[in-house]
């Protein structure tokens, strides 16, 4: 849904690990991340019981929508975003430790609130019970936050991986190496997983991805434009000075900043675009060993899965065949000095957070204030909650929901999806331009996502993962050991259904198209998304439109490839297939006319996915509204505004927000969501009922004309 990067690397090889199972999650292999049953029917006039009641208090307790957030200097028909929320910008500054901000953010910092109160008292018991979930999450939190303990360790913790990584001197112990770095959470060049089998959903298969990349894209080593030249620059001496920092002599790190930018360079050019990487097809290849030691003779697979611990592993999927075949030829052509250069900056700007503060501040300068604007460090606490929940998620999840997610909240938004399930159910069947075959498979493909609400039924087993009081950085390797393993673990069994791929906390959701599942965590079904105090038209403009966002996932140009089972299958007539591809390129090429800043546009088929959801999103919430008024009396207006202007006006709140343009160029060139403003007015200027509802005539900026307008579910 947010596609949330976070505004620091606090953690990053947990990041590293969540980031690769999201890729996965959003093919159904992210962020890492199942049908329990059919979704029954429900009577969507009759609305959610706990928003019918909230229509019949008095309406200034139930507006929920800060009308102190308008900017009336603007129409709603000129820009709407900028009408909707724009002295909500003007009072909301990106805060100085922030790469951009708007609710999710606001949100999330309220979480994040909660999760300090939870890991401050944990902390302070020092008598609980060995093994427990609050030894393990106070006593990840206090390792963390003991900077003495960081500072006096130094390079100390690394030292082990400094020795092996010295003593490469062929391939085989090169690619020891490798993996060794990788099961401590390394991005070591490739990154290896478990996945679903995209043609077998039943089945968990292993899967090796690109990687290897110290810069957002592999699209920051290739382009050649000014921004893009001095970014790369910037880089290299970044990597310079994390080197020294290192210990490496000061003459010589100049130009093992150059090997390491020659290296990374040479593994771009032989990695998928993001849009290239969109297509499922793209990235589904499955081969045995026997084929393993054709496409990468330098590349044992065999001993690979002998030193994980997984000897049994006969087939794995290669995501991307090109870049592998180029990683196996790398691994004899390049010296192994550059090697050795390339696996300890690796090692030293994965393991960053952990180190001195000589070694955050640098990682900060490059990734914080260079990559993406930012003015200062995230407060300690922050960044260690953040960590906490990167590695131990779940635990304090558990703790989490007790305390911010009662049970009848879980109701109450499970009830609310139902009504969103029966809108798309009924704009199914009268969509003028699917044929029938087509459209009874997509109404089976809607009866069988499965439902995930707030948290999990069955919590994740932390047992065999031993946490510390006193070594943060001996938490961060044994955790990514454990989750290394635990991953590769479901390789060769049956899928487990119950898992989730994102925590509690999380202000986020997902659909998964090979589970076919639609996931809200607690942390997002909350205000400003859902408040049970608001009346319908907010509820529905704001959650409805995030829980019909998801469920379009299911039907955009990548869920679509994937049947009810969560196979990667056709189940489209010729003609409907090439209509819905119309109707996509519809929304590629709008987005394509949206420009961030001068000579920077929107890339539409990289954001066409999320695009299709906004849009499928809102228009099914709209639907689902207009079902809780059929047959009674219209809604009374609130603060001068009808109930359907209230809708569109909960919708723009979601995106409410802003970001540095340092951010807004890493965000365009690597984010499948675009950015807030073409969120917010990109959808709504599709659509006539928005239109109407403002009294926007023909040629308003808010109103794309009828040939171009963009529709699809």
């Amino acid at each position: 849904m947010q596609g949330d990067r976070g505004e620091t690397r606090m953690g990053n090889r947990s990041v590293l690990v969540l980031a690769v199972l999201a890729l996965a999650m959003s093919l159904s292999a992210q962020t890492g991340s199942e049908p329990k049953a059919a979704v029954a029917s429900m009577d969507i006039a009759g609305g959610c019981a706990a928003l019918q009641a909230a229509a019949t208090i008095d309406p200034s307790a139930a507006r929920g929508f800060d009308v102190a957030s308008l900017d009336r200097s603007v129409k709603p028909c000129d820009d709407f975003f900028q009408f909707a929320g724009g002295s909500w910008l003007k009072a909301n500054p990106i805060p100085a430790a922030y790469a951009r901000w708007g609710n999710f953010d606001l949100l999330r910092a309220h979480n994040e609130d909660v999760l300090h109160e939870i890991l401050e008292t944990a902390a302070k018991n020092q008598n609980a019970e060995p093994g427990s979930n609050e030894q393990k999450i106070g006593d990840f939190y206090t390792s963390c936050m003991n900077t003495d303990a960081i500072e006096s360790a130094g390079l100390k913790p690394l030292e082990p991986e400094f020795e092996r990584i010295a003593a490469i001197n062929n391939v085989e112990e090169l690619q020891a190496e490798i993996t060794h770095l990788q099961m401590e959470g390394v991005n070591s060049g490739f990154v290896f997983r478990s996945q679903q089998d995209y043609k077998n959903s039943t089945k968990v298969i292993g899967g090796a991805v690109q990687g290897g990349l110290g810069l957002p894209d592999r699209d920051y080593y290739t382009k050649t434009d000014e921004k893009s030249v001095k970014l790369r620059e910037a880089y290299v001496a970044h990597v310079a000075k994390m080197l020294s920092l290192a210990g490496d002599d000061a003459g010589s790190v100049d130009a093992e900043a150059k090997t390491v930018m020659a290296l990374e360079t040479k593994l771009a050019e032989a990695s998928l675009t993001r849009v290239e990487r969109r297509n499922p097809d793209n990235v589904y290849h499955v081969m045995s060993v026997a084929d393993l030691k054709t496409a990468t003779p330098s590349l044992s697979w065999e001993r690979y899965f002998h030193q994980i611990g997984f000897p049994a592993i006969d087939s794995i999927n290669v995501a991307e065949p090109a870049f592998f075949k180029a990683y196996s030829g790398m691994m004899t052509e390049t010296p192994y000095a550059d090697w050795k250069v390339y696996l300890r900056w690796q090692l030293v700007h994965s393991s960053a957070d952990g180190l001195p503060s000589a070694f955050v501040d640098e990682d900060f300068n490059f990734y914080g204030k260079t990559l993406s604007g930012t003015q200062e460090l995230l407060p300690r606490w922050k960044r260690c909650a953040r960590a906490t929940d990167a590695e131990l998620g779940e635990a304090l999840g558990q703790v989490y929901v007790k305390k911010a997610f009662p049970p009848e909240s879980k109701a109450r938004a499970l009830e609310m999806v139902h009504n969103l399930i029966a809108a798309l159910r009924d704009d199914l069947a009268t969509l003028d331009w699917m044929g029938p075959e087509t459209r009874k498979q997509a109404q089976v493909k809607l009866g069988a996502i499965a439902l995930k609400i707030g948290y999990p039924d069955h919590w994740r087993d932390y047992s065999a993962y031993k946490v510390v009081r006193t070594s943060y950085a001996e938490n961060v390797e044994k955790g990514d050991e454990f989750e290394f393993h635990r991953v590769a673990a479901k390789i060769g069994k049956p899928v487990d259904r119950t898992e989730w791929g994102m925590t509690p906390p999380t202000v986020n959701a997902y659909y998964s198209p090979s589970m076919n599942e639609i996931v809200f965590p607690a942390g997002i079904l909350q205000p400003p998304f859902y408040d049970a105090k608001r009346d319908d038209a907010l509820n529905y403009g704001g959650m409805g439109a995030v829980i019909g966002h998801e469920m379009t996932h299911g039907f955009d140009d990548q869920g679509a490839k994937f049947d009810a089972q969560g196979n990667l299958k056709n189940w489209w007539t010729p003609e409907d297939l090439k209509n819905f591809q119309a109707r996509s390129q519809c929304v590629i090429d709008q987005f394509d006319g949206y420009e961030v800043e001068p000579g920077l546009h929107e890339n539409g088929k990289l954001v066409v996915g999320e695009s299709i959801a906004d849009l499928g999103g809102v228009t099914i919430a709209h639907a689902a509204f207009e079902k809780t008024l059929a047959g009674k009396p219209a809604p009374p207006e609130i603060d001068g505004f009808s109930a359907e202007q209230r809708f569109f006006l909960g919708f723009a709140q979601i995106w409410f927000g802003s970001a540095r343009p340092e951010e807004q160029r890493v965000r365009v060139a690597t984010d499948p969501h675009p950015l807030q403003r073409f969120r917010a007015n990109g959808s709504l200027s599709n659509m006539p009922s928005f239109s109407k509802a403002f009294g926007c005539s023909a040629g308003s900026a808010m109103v794309r004309p009828e040939k171009t307008q963009c529709r699809i579910w």
